[in-house]
């Protein structure tokens, strides 16, 4: 176990390196120049020169690189020009904004995508099963800035019971919550559903039910706790896209978290945002990955005794 918990911390570091690294490039070769956008159109050219030595961005790229992971390491991701304060400072003033809305979105899929799956899978082949599976493969299809769009044009526009944008309180949350969770939730319910209608097929079940257990003593005792492992996996894989569309979704709703913030700082090359909430979302990530493989392993005996189907 604690040759492969090694390695997996390795992988981590190595992640998390790529993600700082490519994040770097990226900025570098991307048009444009965070010294004229800092000093604006109207600057001269020697202006925009000495801005240039002063922020090292006339030095070689490859030492750029090495100061930079220098400072990375310690967490010191340079100063944020248009808030004039640390860069992970404000970077984390805004995480506990999208760690609720992360979070808020996270339950409420688990929740109904669990419900759903479970009542298809119980019947498979059924109406039951036919109406759930088509519903949730349009809600998987529908990309978030759309359902946001929709969902503010009828509850907040038509129907006036939410508000359409801003942040702080359970109003303001709930839209940009559910938008987030809806391609979740219909991801959740097909991989429930098809965990549920493979695990009931089982003997065990079968056995179980041979014993006069009731078909809900069945599904909640036997067939739902199997059937969760796939689940943990994909929730802790979709941690990415969660953060991705929570990007989207910030947007939209105007929620001032980590992702509003980021887009806003890519449009004004403010480097040192960019590459903090980078590097912060890939610790995210894959710290996730290995809360699952450590859940998988409690929750999945074959995996503690280092046994591969």
């Amino acid at each position: 176990m604690l040759p492969q918990l090694a390695r997996r911390l390795g992988l981590m570091v190595f992640t998390v390196w790529g993600a700082l690294s490519l994040t770097f490039v990226i900025l570098r070769i991307a048009p444009g120049d965070q010294a004229t956008v800092q000093l604006g159109p109207e600057a001269t050219a020697a202006d925009v020169a000495a801005l240039r030595t002063e922020l090292g961005l006339d030095r070689p790229v490859f030492l750029q690189y090495l100061d930079y992971l220098g400072s990375a390491v310690t967490g010191d991701f340079g100063e944020s020009y248009r808030f004039h304060d640390s860069a992970m400072t404000v970077i984390l003033d805004r995480f506990p904004a999208t760690v609720v809305l992360a979070l808020s979105a996270t339950v409420l899929a688990l929740t109904v995508g669990l419900l759903l799956g479970v009542l298809a899978g119980r019947s498979p082949g059924r109406l039951t099963d036919r109406v759930i599976s088509g519903c949730t493969l349009v809600m998987q299809a529908i990309p978030p800035f759309w359902s946001g769009i929709m969902l503010i044009l009828l509850m907040a526009l038509t129907l006036r019971l939410l508000p359409s944008a801003g942040s702080g309180d359970l109003e303001h949350l709930v839209l940009p919550a559910v938008t987030l969770a809806i391609p979740f939730t219909a991801l959740v319910a097909r991989i429930t559903r098809s965990s549920v209608a493979e695990v009931t097929s089982e003997p065990y079940i079968q056995t179980a039910r041979s014993k006069g257990l009731s078909e809900r003593a069945v599904l909640t005792r036997h067939a739902v706790r199997n059937s969760v492992i796939p689940v943990v996996t994909m929730v802790s894989l979709h941690i990415g896209t969660l953060m991705g569309g929570a990007v989207i979704v910030e947007q939209v709703f105007a929620w001032e978290g980590v992702g509003s913030l980021l887009v806003s700082a890519v449009g004004n090359r403010d480097y040192a945002i960019v590459q903090g909430a980078t590097v912060l979302i890939a610790i995210i990530v894959v710290t996730m990955n290995l809360l699952a493989d450590l859940v998988n392993a409690r929750l999945d005996p074959r995996i503690r005794a280092g046994v591969t189907s």
